[in-house]
């Protein structure tokens, strides 16, 4: 099965830590805890994974950002990447054969990918292991245990 894993960003980026740190691959732009306990479980258990970003799209761990910014997926709209344009960048960077989603994130990232594929004709199966979680302490814990234990998280949530 063909399967992607997406990643949260985060507010906290390299350039509040190194205001001066320049063109930075997107896998060390997002700082936070949470992201990078993200981006560990996905590298553990996926050949193919991305940062979701609310600015700046579909980003691969490789793609380079230059600047630091302040924009979620609720944010003011006019700030927020189009799902038209998720949608473009989805397919142009080859992950239009995805047969299943993985979304690690709270809900503001579960309505942005269930936005992303909505109408499609044969949509991705997305799953949401950390669904149900009762905050980010909770999320951050079973994503460190399944890495510590080389174990995929439960897909609860499946839809």
């Amino acid at each position: 099965m063909k399967r992607v894993c997406i990643t949260p960003c985060g507010a906290k980026k390299i350039w509040d830590k190194d205001p001066e740190a320049g063109a930075t691959r997107a896998q060390d732009v997002y700082i936070g805890a949470f992201a990078k306990a993200s981006q560990r479980y996905a590298e553990a258990f996926f050949d193919r994974w991305i940062v979701l970003s609310a600015k700046h799209g579909v980003l691969f761990p490789d793609d380079r950002l230059t600047e630091n910014y302040d924009v979620s997926f609720t944010s003011d709209p006019s700030s927020v990447i189009t799902v038209a344009r998720l949608r473009e960048q989805w397919l142009a960077r080859g992950l239009g054969d995805a047969e299943e989603v993985v979304v690690l994130g709270g809900k503001k990232y579960a309505v942005a990918v269930e936005k992303l594929f909505a109408g499609w004709e044969i949509s991705p199966r997305i799953s949401l292991p950390l669904q149900g979680a009762k905050g980010i302490g909770y999320m951050l814990q079973r994503l460190n245990q399944a890495v510590r234990q080389q174990c995929e998280l439960q897909q609860l949530g499946n839809r």
